[in-house]
């Protein structure tokens, strides 16, 4: 049986173990989802925040992972990759987030969201960045 100091020390390093596991397990998951979303964007999300950033996304949406980007105006881009429409009027799929983006008058002439001037390169790795939240 062991002494209480050296028992506390086995449940230190097991959590210990048990934390780096998870932490491993976390970062292959999202390095999956997030591979994942290149492939069907064709964009790179790394390239994402500078852009959303420069665009001023966050000023009318929260978007997830960029500081400051807690606008109300338009809805949270967290969860994207779960809705089944963008915009309220267009089924969600890569090219017509990224044609949301770039024109969402076409999808829906009234709609809030402005024209940015955002191309569509610039809008794939914002797609690609938003589909791997």
């Amino acid at each position: 049986m062991l002494s209480r100091p050296m028992w506390l020390g086995a449940v230190v390093v097991v959590a210990c173990v048990a934390t780096a596991v998870g932490s491993t397990m976390a970062w292959s998951s999202r390095q999956k989802t997030e591979q994942i979303a290149r492939a069907m964007t064709g964009g790179n999300p790394t390239h994402a925040p500078e852009i959303m950033r420069r665009y001023g996304c966050g000023g009318c949406h929260t978007i997830p992972g960029l500081a400051g980007a807690d606008g109300e105006v338009g809805p949270p881009l967290t969860g994207l990759v779960r809705r089944v429409y963008i915009g309220g009027v267009a089924n969600n799929s890569p090219d017509n987030l990224v044609q949301w983006m770039v024109s969402p008058q076409t999808f829906s002439p009234r709609t809030a969201m402005p024209a940015t001037g955002i191309t569509e390169a610039e809008a794939r790795d914002v797609a690609a960045y938003l589909y791997s939240q």
